[in-house]
């Protein structure tokens, strides 16, 4: 469990960097990129590794209902990423749609996974995309209208969303537990 919440701490550290620390943030300069890409993966590799040795059995049995409701979730997640890269409508109305979908992302596996472990890690993940966002929003002004996107850049995204969820539940099947083994 210490792996997993040291991993939480350096995700959240090196995103935070340029709001919790901008004088040091500022000193780096373009050597900021590679020392926070090395910090989140540090911290991510961390997390799986934490996660992974937790174990723990279930707290208690999710309801039925959870599992298709986590599905929609991780697919309006991986949408808001997709829509988020592609500059759509929706994109433009959120003021920040990737720290969104991690949100939904970490609320959807919480529906599901039970274990202690999980609760650190999702719940952890949620609450630094509210914090990241929360922090965002007092630093940063309000976002101009967006611009027009158009029909076709909207059905890419909503088609790029459902291939990718698509590879990430077989991912998910072959390096971790079966995502929709709870529906076989």
């Amino acid at each position: 469990m210490i792996q997993l919440v040291l991993g939480l701490g350096l995700w959240g550290g090196a995103h935070g960097l340029p709001r919790l620390a901008p004088g040091l943030h500022d000193r780096l300069g373009k050597a900021t990129r590679p020392v926070v890409a090395v910090l989140v993966l540090a911290g991510l590799f961390l997390m799986i590794r934490g996660y992974g040795a937790a174990g723990g059995a279930p707290r208690f049995a999710p309801a039925p209902w959870a599992y298709p409701l986590n599905y929609l979730m991780v697919l309006a997640a991986v949408y808001l990423f997709a829509a988020s890269g592609m500059k759509t409508r929706l994109a433009g109305t959120l003021r920040h749609p990737q720290l969104l979908a991690v949100t939904l992302w970490a609320g959807a596996h919480l529906l599901v996974n039970t274990q202690w472990a999980a609760l650190v890690l999702f719940g952890g993940l949620g609450l630094w995309a509210v914090a990241e966002m929360a922090l965002l929003d007092t630093r940063a002004p309000a976002p101009a209208a967006p611009p027009r996107a158009t029909p076709g850049r909207e059905l890419r995204a909503a088609i790029g969303a459902v291939v990718v969820f698509i590879v990430i539940a077989l991912v998910h099947g072959w390096i971790g537990p079966n995502p929709f083994g709870a529906l076989s």
